[in-house]
């Protein structure tokens, strides 16, 4: 990532993290706002000069990882037009998301989505929808190309969801050799057409 989700400075930041942390591990409903206060070190009324809620603290981390996610993926596929390297990119970003520094609110913005309110799911949408649409140019370019044979919406979401499982089995330290470049480098052997 070019730049870190939260602030470590920032009094707010410090909060979604350890919210976004806490949402990871004991899911949101069973996140009282007191184990987020307790987590930095506030009383637990002072969160609401931050935040106003605790579904808000939710928006707010999702609403960061879908910024980020969306400006890093920009950024990495302006470094090439090669449509098997933007292929990779589309999946080195995910991957870094779901597994480097904010694997917390990354892994909070794919399962707890449901979490929020439909008013507050529909702003995110369009955030999501963009980053999307970024996939679907680069898969359409691919099978334009003769890369692969999988119609573009259809492999989004085979491999979209297939990364996003990897928050489930992958621990670099249980895998071995299986770093994240490893891992990239295997789901491109299931993306791109072998040649005849």
């Amino acid at each position: 990532m070019s730049k870190a989700l939260f602030d470590p400075d920032d009094a707010r930041d410090r909060l979604l993290a350890a919210a976004a942390k806490l949402f990871q591990q004991k899911g949101y409903a069973s996140t009282t706002v007191r184990s987020i206060a307790d987590a930095v070190g506030i009383l637990s009324g002072s969160i609401f000069h931050h935040v106003r809620s605790k579904e808000d603290m939710l928006f707010s981390v999702m609403d960061r990882v879908i910024i980020a996610m969306l400006r890093d993926l920009t950024d990495a596929l302006a470094i090439t037009s090669d449509p098997a390297e933007q292929i990779r990119a589309l999946i080195s970003v995910e991957l870094m998301y779901l597994h480097g520094p904010a694997a917390d609110a990354t892994a909070v913005l794919f399962h707890d989505w449901r979490a929020l309110s439909a008013e507050k799911q529909a702003i995110l949408l369009d955030g999501r929808s963009a980053y999307f649409a970024l996939w679907d140019r680069v898969l359409s370019e691919a099978k334009a190309a003769a890369l692969t044979d999988v119609e573009p919406a259809i492999l989004r979401q085979f491999l979209h969801g297939a990364l996003a499982w990897t928050s489930f089995w992958y621990r670099p330290d249980h895998t071995g050799t299986l770093d994240l470049e490893t891992l990239a480098d295997q789901a491109m052997t299931m993306v791109l057409r072998r040649p005849c």
